[in-house]
């Protein structure tokens, strides 16, 4: 289960697949384009030989789950088995100067922001933070003591704790998000799962299991 939310609070809650018909979430059109599409079909020695290696990998990974007796049906992880639990947050009257020694200090990217009622409206990121800064270099030093309220952060992803970490990969990918959130039903900030997260997970788990 996913949601998304900004400064107005929740604007979506439901399934992934609910999630790719939106229109409204940044770079959905870009990053399920693919620019192939319709193009001439590479039939070369080369690209044979590309497709034959592939197939070959594929027909090794089948071989190896039947070997393995591996239930490729079964979620191996959620996200609250592999998130951060204890999450630095700002608040809309942080001023960017305080969000970027936050993230310099922790050594973090990203950080979500919480309203008054400490419910999540957004995420700021490093990215952002310097996209800021150079688009405006003249004025860099009034625009990072300005209040986060003042800027528009656009949306933020979030999934639910019981989501299965596939899912957040596959989202992560798609929306080319390097962080997502972790917020219950209640919109209580639960966590955040990062791509070092799944890794991880990845990583201390048998081999294609995780995966299938």
């Amino acid at each position: 289960m996913f949601a998304i939310y900004n400064n107005n609070g929740l604007s979506f809650r439901s399934t992934i697949d609910n999630l790719y018909t939106l229109s409204n979430v940044d770079s959905i059109a870009r990053s399920r384009n693919n620019p192939q599409e319709g193009l001439p079909k590479d039939h070369s020695v080369k690209n044979r030989k590309k497709l034959y290696d592939n197939n070959k990998v594929s027909e090794a990974e089948a071989v190896y789950k039947r070997v393995a007796n591996i239930d490729t049906k079964e979620p191996i992880f959620h996200v609250k088995d592999i998130m951060t639990s204890d999450v630095f947050t700002l608040s809309q009257d942080n001023t960017l100067q305080e969000a970027y020694s936050l993230m310099e200090s922790e050594n973090i990217r990203q950080v979500p922001i919480l309203n008054d009622e400490q419910k999540i409206v957004g995420l700021i990121t490093q990215k952002f933070l310097l996209n800021l800064i150079l688009d405006d270099i003249d004025f860099a030093q009034s625009t990072i003591l300005k209040n986060i309220s003042s800027f528009d952060f656009g949306e933020v992803i979030t999934s639910d704790p019981l989501t299965d970490i596939r899912r957040i990969a596959k989202v992560m990918v798609d929306f080319s998000l390097t962080a997502i959130p972790v917020v219950d039903q209640d919109d209580n900030l639960q966590g955040i799962v990062s791509r070092a997260n799944v890794l991880k997970a990845v990583a201390n788990t048998p081999p294609l299991q995780i995966w299938g």
